[in-house]
């Protein structure tokens, strides 16, 4: 559908890249990866149409439809955001508003003048409207809609809510959430986990799994690219190659191909220089004459083979020796917090030892965030006490983190601002953080997204503390830059709480997980594997009932350690009463619910399969071949579109009767 000949792009004197080539067609999902600023969403935006390249060709087959989710989008109002995402479906939606102005025209016809004739030609045009409608698969929009909503962590509460309302990250769903119903030829995703949470990302792994257009995304989550992706496009140091497989098998294949291209380099090295002791010993001998002839024009025609590169500088930093604090290190005593009507916390204990490393995990909407903001003290309870331990000292990441960066300023300007440079030399910290030369006198409002992420982490970083509270540190951090701060956390003498989307970082680094949801923060003494193997979510991201086992690790023992305030005999008591009360009036809705998740399943397998065969152009040869698959394919979606509506009920059911029973 696209094809991109030998491209290349340069930012003044900088090349971002040369001699790009890559295609993308049905069945292709590849994910573009590389260091920050190798130029991915200048890729990205050239194989859109929104930039062109300083050389080479892109070539588009007629018609294509693309669809470009970027890291930043362009805030709306006015409209819900269910309303929203379905004028995704632009045609569809002008077909129904036509139809509606039909059913009008035809039911005030019935009381009218209008003559015979004319009654009937709207009725012949609101059939066929009805039949093209039907055809686009019109009359399951919506249900597709809310599926997509819903796997995206849109509740229906918030269906109804204008968009101008939400923050940007819910902004940045509904962009996706648009593009996804609108199924283009092409999805160009630019980074789309950023501002997901686990559940969501996992939801967004299966639906691209079997999209049956083509993909082309930039990502640095290495679990959602193995998910995904079925090619890996490499671009550093502006040169690009195209590996086949996931990102695991990219990895592997990456060194094969560095480990041949060192040994045949090698070996050319050694002929080249066995050949130049030959023409050096014989030059001026004249029976030899026609022989170093012979090889001083081999030399000068060989093509050579050049040594595998070093690996590119990556983050490299250790997290200052902060002071030691006391054991216990804070602590949330009947804390509750509320937002107008709603009701986040009521009554928390929860307790934080020194030397912990927990993982907030739970939906968004479910009080990750304002949990981690109680615990670092930017958010003020409205009730209850939060009491810091001994020597605590406190340090907190987030999105607004790098939002709060001066434009204006450079980067050394910047970390400047924050820092003693009488103690520690701010050019020398910056270049641990990959900032050197000339780079320190950027200007922040230049930097990219990644750029931003680690000059942030570096004024985060400027004063030693030991409590770390960091919102999705990772987002805009490429693949290296990651592994530095995941060792840099597994290493850090403090206590870390931490936010993240991030599977593979929860699993390096942490050593607790407290899961947030419906207004309890429920601890888990063991890292990601006991987690998982405690709730059924597998380590990877997909459901644990396939056959996945997985290992667990016994609980960390004190002082790394988490703890929630102890409960009272009574009060284990009711709550066993409840668990068994929720057991009781749960059991047939969660069998039917069962039931009917892996009906439909079922049912979005078949609807995947007959829209792949849809996609492939030797079905319509036949051609009633191809209308009875077409017919298939509206019945399946049809299917699909009740069985979710039937899911969405039993699951309301199930949160009705598990709120009844908790209460």
């Amino acid at each position: 559908m696209i094809t991109v000949s030998g491209v290349g792009k340069s930012h003044g004197a900088t090349v971002l890249f040369r001699d790009v080539s890559v295609r993308v067609s049905p069945g292709r999902r590849t994910a573009l990866v590389g260091p920050n600023g190798a130029g991915k969403t200048t890729l990205l935006g050239i194989v859109a149409g929104e930039q062109e390249p300083d050389t080479g060709t892109v070539n588009r087959a007629k018609g294509v439809g693309v669809g470009y989710l970027r890291q930043e989008v362009a805030e709306s109002a006015g409209r819900s955001v269910l309303d929203e995402v379905l004028a995704a479906a632009g045609e569809i939606t002008a077909l129904e508003h036509r139809m509606r102005e039909l059913e009008g025209e035809i039911a005030a016809a019935a009381t009218s003048s209008m003559s015979a004739e004319a009654q009937e030609a709207l009725l012949d045009e609101y059939g066929r409207l009805s039949a093209h409608f039907e055809h686009l698969g019109g009359y399951g929009l919506e249900a597709e809609a809310r599926r997509i909503l819903a796997g995206l962590g849109f509740g229906d509460p918030q269906l109804a809510r204008d968009v101008g309302e939400l923050s940007g990250g819910w902004m940045m769903r509904v962009a996706l959430a648009r593009l996804l119903l609108a199924q283009p030829d092409v999805l160009l995703l630019d980074e789309p986990t950023n501002h997901l949470d686990l559940a969501s990302v996992t939801w967004l792994e299966s639906f691209l799994g079997s999209y049956p257009g083509a993909v082309l995304l930039v990502s640095h989550d290495r679990d959602f690219i193995n998910e995904t992706c079925n090619r890996v496009l490499e671009l550093d140091r502006g040169v690009a190659f195209e590996y086949i497989g996931d990102y695991a098998e990219f990895v592997e294949q990456r060194a094969q191909r560095a480990e041949q291209q060192a040994a045949a380099a090698a070996n050319q090295q050694r002929r080249i220089a066995a050949t130049e002791v030959f023409i050096e010993r014989f030059r001026y001998k004249a029976s030899k004459a026609r022989q170093v002839q012979s090889r001083v024009k081999a030399l000068g025609k060989l093509e050579r083979i050049d040594a595998p590169r070093a690996a590119s500088k990556t983050l490299r930093f250790r997290f200052p020796a902060p002071p030691r604090s006391g054991r216990e290190v804070v602590r949330l005593t009947e804390v509750a917090k509320a937002y107008g009507p709603v009701r986040v916390y009521e009554g928390l204990d929860l307790v934080l030892e020194r030397g912990a490393k927990v993982a907030l995990v739970g939906p968004n909407g479910a009080g990750k965030s304002t949990l981690l903001k109680l615990l670092a003290g930017t958010l003020e309870a409205d009730a209850g006490e939060r009491t810091l331990g001994y020597n605590v000292t406190v340090a907190s990441y987030a999105q607004h983190s790098i939002e709060q960066l001066n434009l204006e300023h450079t980067v050394l300007q910047e970390l400047a601002s924050v820092i003693d440079t009488s103690k520690v030399n701010p050019r020398s910290m910056l270049g641990s953080f990959l900032f050197s030369g000339q780079a320190v006198d950027k200007r922040v409002g230049v930097l990219s997204g990644g750029e931003r992420s680690r000059l942030a982490l570096a004024k985060l970083l400027a004063h030693p503390v030991n409590l770390l509270c960091m919102d999705e540190p990772t987002n805009h951090l490429d693949i290296p830059s990651r592994d530095m701060l995941e060792d840099a956390l597994a290493e850090y003498p403090g206590t870390v709480v931490l936010i993240t989307h991030d599977r593979h970082l929860i699993r390096s680094v942490a050593t607790a997980i407290i899961e947030v949801r419906d207004g309890t923060a429920t601890l888990y003494q063991g890292d990601f594997e006991y987690y998982a193997a405690k709730t059924g979510v597998d380590v990877e991201g997909r459901a644990a009932t396939e056959g996945r086992s997985m290992p667990t690790k016994p609980a960390p023992q004190s002082p790394a350690d988490v703890s929630l305030s102890r409960k009272s005999p009574d009060r284990k008591r009711a709550e066993a009463e409840r668990r068994n009360l929720l057991h009781q009036e749960t059991r047939q809705l969660r069998a039917r619910l069962k039931e009917v998740e892996r009906s439909l399943g079922q049912a979005e397998a078949e609807v995947a399969e007959l829209t792949r065969t849809l996609a492939e152009p030797t079905l319509y040869d036949d051609v009633e071949k191809a209308r009875e698959v077409a017919a298939r394919h509206e019945v399946a979606k049809d299917t699909a579109a009740g069985l979710f509506e039937q899911w969405m009920r039993l699951s309301e059911g199930v949160e009705r009767a598990t709120s009844r029973a908790g209460g």
